[in-house]
């Protein structure tokens, strides 16, 4: 079992979501992952890495699949960052992200090369959040080719 952060009880979904963002620029994937539930679905759509013998995609849970992701992606990119140009949540505890993800790539990221190379690539993230306060879906959105090609990662099948 994690340890929950203390949270007042009167936290809208847009709060919680808000702090989840935070954490995430200060690049604690450990608070984030607190912020959700031990079950919370994880589905970063675009996201693909194929290896030799695997496939690996962005859909499972929080706690395994969207850990091993942000702390992949934090390694990779140091200086990852998120800004938020639009949030808005209504009372069934639905909250929509609009924001940039960026960073300079210092490392291998799957299949992409370190070239030093720096992004910024919109992101949509539909979030829910539970009666208890806690994140319990992530589903984001963007162009991974837009990535690649900021990354100067060019595949050719």
């Amino acid at each position: 079992m994690t340890q929950q952060l203390d949270r007042p009880a009167t936290r809208t979904p847009v709060d919680v979501v808000t702090e989840f963002f935070d954490r995430y620029r200060e690049r604690d994937v450990v608070s984030m992952t607190d912020l959700c539930t031990d079950n919370a679905d994880f589905s970063y759509i675009p996201f693909e890495v194929w290896a030799k013998q695997r496939v690996v995609r962005g859909d499972g849970k929080v706690r395994t699949i969207g850990r091993v992701i942000w702390s992949g992606l934090i390694n990779a990119f140091p200086d990852l960052g998120n800004t938020i140009h639009h949030i808005d949540g209504n009372d069934e505890g639905d909250v929509v992200v609009a924001c940039d993800i960026t960073g300079t790539q210092q490392s291998a990221w799957g299949f992409i090369s370190a070239k030093g190379q720096y992004f910024a690539e919109p992101h949509l993230f539909l979030v829910h959040v539970d009666e208890d306060g806690l994140i319990d879906s992530i589903r984001a959105y963007w162009d991974n080719a837009g990535v690649n090609r900021q990354l100067g990662h060019f595949e050719v099948d």
